[in-house]
């Protein structure tokens, strides 16, 4: 019996002082990754919704950029739901452009960021998005609109070129009070 203690401890400190000697080795020289750097920011919170004044605010500062570059365009204004407050399309805006401008701004506030991120996912190969119950409008010219902090609504445009639309809802957003 004395034999079997006397091996079983020859075991254990073997074992011991070998998982020591590995644990003092060098690590190979690899470089060390990368720092992925800080967090982006959460997106703001929901704020009160937005009301018929500012959302006319918002609709006649996107019409003016629009009207300035010579866009036809639809502008429309939801509610952080997602709800239609305001629409107004510009003569002669194509007819679909209705629709796809309240879609844009439905996408820019039901997932609190700009359609255009969408539209980015969608270019790099990313399609994931595409399973989503509420399907975004992955296309530039849907963005929130922030106050004091608060995503109270968002703008959508289309009419133009997805940059086209992307200007002049920024400018609509960035109007609101």
């Amino acid at each position: 019996m004395r034999l079997h203690v006397l091996i079983a401890l020859g075991i254990s400190s073997a074992l011991v002082l070998g998982t020591t000697a590995l644990a003092q080795q060098s690590a190979p020289s690899t470089p060390p990754a990368a720092s992925p750097g800080p967090a982006p920011a959460p997106p703001p919170d929901y704020g009160p919704p937005i009301t018929n004044e500012q959302a006319k605010g918002v609709a006649a500062a996107a019409f003016a950029e629009a009207k300035k570059n010579n866009w036809r365009m639809a502008i429309a204004i939801v509610g952080p739901a997602g709800e239609l407050v305001y629409f107004e399309k510009m003569d002669g805006t194509q007819m679909a452009s209705a629709k796809i401008a309240q879609g844009k701004a439905r996408t820019a506030v039901m997932f609190r960021r700009p359609s255009k991120s969408f539209a980015d996912q969608y270019a790099a190969g990313n399609t994931a998005f595409m399973t989503f119950p509420e399907r975004p409008v992955a296309s530039e010219g849907g963005v929130p609109i922030v106050v004091n902090g608060k995503i109270i609504g968002a703008v959508g445009a289309s009419g133009g070129t997805g940059q086209q639309d992307g200007v002049a809802a920024a400018a609509g957003a960035s109007a609101a009070k």
